[in-house]
């Protein structure tokens, strides 16, 4: 398999994922401004839309978005639990999470990495927005749960934990979740996580 990445963006929750499950697979860095990757392929005719991650398999065909690619990883690495199994009410709740870090937390985000960056008031209105999805995760988290849904590390973790890193790059205080900030804090230390980053070149921007 073939990761398409982009350093730090939503993709890296797939490199974790894929980490964490052992599997065998590369990476090619990818510029989503100029449409190509590393190795000089034309992006768009691997992810139509242009954006990471994209996952392209041994059988030649290619996955995008990535709540599928994380719940694929999670199916055929069951060994790895990164999910509970699919009909069962723990795997709707590990997807609510997904969901809501893809349709909520990470469209928060998006308009911090426009250019120009927001500021002044527009910038106000962009980080109440990040503030209110992030009450809500301190809510989830604040019985002292290690992760979204108990002991176990899942998919829904690892892009929670991207999403949540990227207040290193916004200049956002996550010390306003202190549970939240702890998860992050927890979960960088994880081994796969460590090696995921670093295979990036951003070790040293996680939190």
């Amino acid at each position: 398999m073939k990761l398409y990445y982009k350093p730090g963006a939503c993709s890296l929750a797939s490199h974790i994922a894929l980490t964490e499950a052992g599997a065998a697979f590369q990476i090619e860095k990818t510029d989503t401004k100029t449409k190509k990757t590393e190795s000089g392929e034309d992006f768009l005719n691997i992810s139509p839309n242009g954006y990471v991650p994209a996952l392209k398999l041994d059988s030649g065909d290619i996955l995008n978005e990535g709540p599928a690619i994380l719940q694929f990883i999670a199916d055929t690495n069951k060994a790895a639990k990164l999910a509970p199994e699919n009909g069962t009410v723990e795997r709707a709740r590990v997807n609510a999470y997904l969901n809501f870090v893809g349709s909520e937390l990470h469209k928060a985000f998006t308009p911090f990495f426009a250019s120009p960056a927001p500021e002044g008031a527009a910038r106000e209105t962009h980080e109440a927005n990040v503030a209110k999805r992030f009450d809500y995760i301190e809510s989830v988290l604040a019985d002292g749960r290690a992760h979204l849904t108990g002991d176990q590390f899942t998919i829904a973790d690892a892009y929670l934990f991207v999403v949540a890193n990227w207040t290193n790059f916004v200049n956002i205080d996550l010390a306003k979740w202190p549970k939240t900030a702890a998860f992050v804090a927890r979960v960088a230390e994880r081994p796969a996580v460590k090696k995921a980053l670093a295979a990036e070149g951003l070790l040293a921007k996680a939190a």
